[in-house]
Formats: structure tokens, C-alpha cells, sequence
């Protein structure tokens, strides 16, 4: 992902890297362990940001993430 993938709103992502620790896309975004992604699991891709960041739903949360830590999952 990253620099040669564009996401969308709505797209169906799997993590390639987990990061450090997790960064929560509220209001006021917190840090989260990064325990609350799991390595199997997808999320979508709920918001656009600046600087290839993005706005992932998953199980345990919506995240703010880096383009280059998800990978497009085909159905």
C-alpha cells in the first residue's frame, strides 16, 4: 500500500504492518495499545486524511492510519 495504492471511502483493508501503538480517530484521538488489531483481521476505510493518513473501522475501533500500514482485501 501506501505511495502506489489509493483508498477510498468504503474500502475493504487488511493491516500489512502493525504499528507501534494504535492512535484512535475520536474528537480528541488518544494512543491505544496496539493489542486492539488483530494481524487476520479487516477493517474499511471510514475517512480520508492529509498526508496518505486514513480513517480505518475495525472490530475494536476506528483508527487514524498510514496508507503504507494497510493492504487492499479483495472479496
Amino acid at each position: 500500500a501506501g505511495r502506489g495504492v489509493r483508498f477510498a471511502v468504503g474500502s475493504r483493508v487488511g493491516w500489512r504492518e502493525r504499528p507501534a501503538f494504535l492512535k484512535s480517530a475520536d474528537p480528541m484521538p488518544m494512543l491505544r495499545p496496539p493489542d486492539l488489531g488483530d494481524a487476520q483481521e479487516e477493517g474499511e476505510v471510514v475517512g480520508l486524511r492529509a498526508l496518505e493518513q486514513l480513517a480505518g473501522r475495525f472490530r475494536r475501533g476506528t483508527f487514524l492510519l498510514e496508507a503504507r500500514q494497510l493492504e487492499p482485501v479483495s472479496d
